[in-house]
C-alpha cells in the first residue's frame, strides 16, 4: 500500500485505479475518432494499477470500483474488437446506454465514499519543536500473580509503548505502524478491536496499513534535559496505541508518553515470545453488577499504572538499562486515560501519591471516591445529552470538589467518546459515533488542552489555565475545598 492522498482519503495507486474506471464508462459517449485512444487508455491504466495493487495488498473500498469497470468493459471493449475482426462496430443507443453508464458511474462512486468513511488514517504532523521516536517495552511485577489465570505461578505481564522527544531521523526514515510493531501484529490487534466493537474486520482493514510520525528506536532528542512523563491508560478493550495522535503531539513538545496495554482487557495484546492475549472481560449487561466488576478491573489498571512508574523511575536513574535512561524527570509526572482508563486514573492517583496531576479523558469514576484526589485534575467530557448516564457528571463532579488543590471539568461541544481517541481518524464521521468536531479538529483540541494543563501544571509555566481552557468549551472550576 502506497502513502494516503490527504484528503483523497485513497492512495495514488487506488485513485489512478478509479480514473480508469471513469474513463472505460465516459469513452463510450465521446467522438468516434477519441473513442478507441480513450478505451485502450483507460484499460491499460486499470489493469496496471488493479495488478499492483493486488500485489501490495487491495482494500475492500476498491471492489465497487472494480465491479463497475467489470460491467462497462464488455461495452466500452466491444466496438474495438469488431472493429478489429472487421466487423461492423454496435452501439447500443442512447436511450438504453444511459442507465447503464449511470449504474456504472454510481457503483464505481462508492469505491471513494467507502474510502472516506473507513480512510486509512493519515496522522496530524505533531506541532512541537522535537521529533517523535518511540520504542515498546515490556515488564513482568514479579510480586503480583495474574488474576485473569489459573496458574500460581503466573504473574502480571505489562507491554508499554513509549513516545519521547527524539532527534530528527534522515529522510526517507521508514515511519512507525500503527497499532503494533509490525504489520502482522497491526492487523491482529485491529481484528480484535472491530470484534470487541461489533464491527466485522475487513470494514477497517485499512487502519493496519498507516503510519504514524514516529520512528521505531530513533536516538533520544540530544537537548531538552530531563523530560516530564505522562502514563496513559485505555479505554475498556483499547489498547496503547488507540491515543497515538495525542503521544506524538505531546512527546513533540517534550514530555515522554508511557501507554499500556493491560492484559485480558486489551482487546488483543502480543507479548514478545510471540503469544497473543486476548481480553476476558465483558460487560454482562445487568448495571450493578457492571458496575462491581468495573470497580475490580480499575484497580487492576491501577495497579498496573503505579507498576510501571515504578519501572520507568528506575529507568530513569539507570537500574534498567536503556536509551531514555538519565533521561526522565519522574519527579513531574501525570496519569491519564480514556474512559475506564480515566477511571483507572482518578484510581491511581489517590493511591500513589507520586503522581502530580491527573487526567480524566470522558472517564466515568468507578471505585470509591476516597481518600480525595490531592493532585491537579482536569477532567474532558463528551457534550452532555439526554442519552449521558445521569449519574456520570454527578459522580465526577463529586470527586473533583472533594479535591484537595485545584480541578478542572471541560466539556467539549460537539465531542462524542470516541472524540478523545484516534477514532476520528479513521471511523465514519458520525456526530452520534466520533463526534462532530471533525477529523482535523479532534485531535487538535484533545491535545491542546491537556497540553494547556500540563504545561501549568509540570512545567509551572505562567498564565491564566482557565482561561485557555474555556476558550474550548464549558469550564467548571473547582478550587481546594469546594465540597458545594
Amino acid at each position: 500500500m502506497t502513502e494516503i492522498i490527504t484528503g483523497l482519503y485513497m492512495s495514488p495507486l487506488e485513485f489512478l485505479a478509479l480514473v480508469g474506471a471513469v474513463a472505460l464508462v465516459v469513452a463510450r459517449w465521446l467522438p468516434p475518432s477519441a473513442r478507441p485512444r480513450v478505451t485502450i487508455a483507460a484499460g491499460a491504466v486499470l489493469v496496471l494499477s488493479v495488478i499492483v495493487l493486488t500485489v501490495v495488498g487491495i482494500r475492500w473500498q476498491m471492489l465497487p470500483v472494480l465491479a463497475g469497470s467489470a460491467v462497462a468493459s464488455p461495452f466500452a471493449l466491444a466496438p474495438l474488437l469488431r472493429r478489429r475482426t472487421g466487423q461492423p462496430a454496435w452501439r447500443a443507443r442512447w436511450w438504453l446506454a444511459s442507465p447503464g453508464s449511470v449504474a456504472c458511474v454510481g457503483l464505481i462512486a462508492t469505491g471513494p465514499v467507502a474510502a472516506w468513511a473507513f480512510p486509512v488514517p493519515v496522522f496530524p504532523e505533531p506541532s512541537g519543536r522535537f521529533a517523535v521516536g518511540t520504542r515498546v517495552v515490556q515488564w513482568t511485577d514479579p510480586r503480583r500473580p495474574e488474576t485473569f489465570t489459573a496458574d500460581p505461578h503466573d504473574r502480571r505481564t505489562i507491554v508499554v509503548q513509549l513516545w519521547y522527544p527524539a532527534q530528527k531521523s534522515p529522510a526517507g526514515t521508514q515511519r512507525a505502524q500503527y497499532l503494533g510493531r509490525t504489520e502482522s501484529e497491526a492487523r491482529t490487534v485491529s481484528d480484535a478491536l472491530a470484534r470487541v466493537v461489533g464491527l466485522p474486520g475487513f470494514l477497517v482493514d485499512g487502519v493496519p496499513h498507516a503510519h504514524t510520525h514516529s520512528v521505531f528506536n530513533a536516538p533520544v532528542a540530544d537537548r531538552g534535559g530531563r523530560f516530564p512523563v505522562v502514563l496513559f491508560s485505555p479505554g475498556s478493550g483499547g489498547v496503547r496505541t488507540q491515543n497515538t495522535a495525542w503521544a506524538e503531539e505531546l512527546a513533540s513538545h517534550g514530555y515522554v508518553v508511557a501507554a499500556l496495554d493491560h492484559p485480558y482487557d486489551s482487546a488483543a495484546v502480543v507479548l514478545t515470545d510471540g503469544r497473543t492475549i486476548h481480553a476476558k472481560i465483558a460487560s454482562t449487561g445487568d448495571r450493578v453488577k457492571d458496575d462491581e466488576l468495573a470497580v475490580g478491573w480499575t484497580a487492576v489498571r491501577a495497579a498496573d499504572l503505579s507498576f510501571v512508574l515504578t519501572q520507568l523511575d528506575r529507568l530513569g536513574r539507570g537500574e534498567i538499562a536503556g536509551p531514555l535512561t538519565g533521561r526522565l524527570d519522574t519527579s513531574r509526572v501525570a496519569v491519564t486515560g480514556h474512559s475506564m482508563g480515566g477511571a483507572a486514573a482518578l484510581q491511581t492517583a489517590r493511591q500513589d501519591h507520586r503522581f502530580d496531576a491527573v487526567i480524566d479523558l470522558d472517564g466515568y469514576p468507578h471505585g470509591p471516591t476516597s481518600p480525595s484526589l490531592h493532585q491537579p485534575t482536569l477532567a474532558l467530557t463528551q457534550a452532555i445529552t439526554p442519552g449521558t448516564d445521569p449519574r456520570y457528571i454527578p459522580r465526577l463532579t463529586k470527586a473533583l470538589r472533594l479535591n484537595t488543590t485545584m480541578s478542572y471539568r471541560l466539556t467539549i461541544p460537539g465531542a462524542a467518546h470516541l472524540t478523545f481517541m484516534d477514532g476520528p481518524l479513521y471511523l465514519p464521521p458520525v456526530p452520534s459515533i466520533v463526534g462532530s468536531l471533525g477529523r482535523t479538529e479532534s485531535p487538535h483540541v484533545v491535545a491542546a488542552t491537556t497540553l494547556a494543563f500540563l504545561d501549568t501544571t509540570l512545567r509551572y509555566k505562567p498564565g491564566d489555565l482557565a482561561d485557555v481552557l474555556s476558550a474550548y468549551g464549558d469550564l467548571s472550576v473547582y478550587p481546594p475545598g469546594d465540597s458545594r
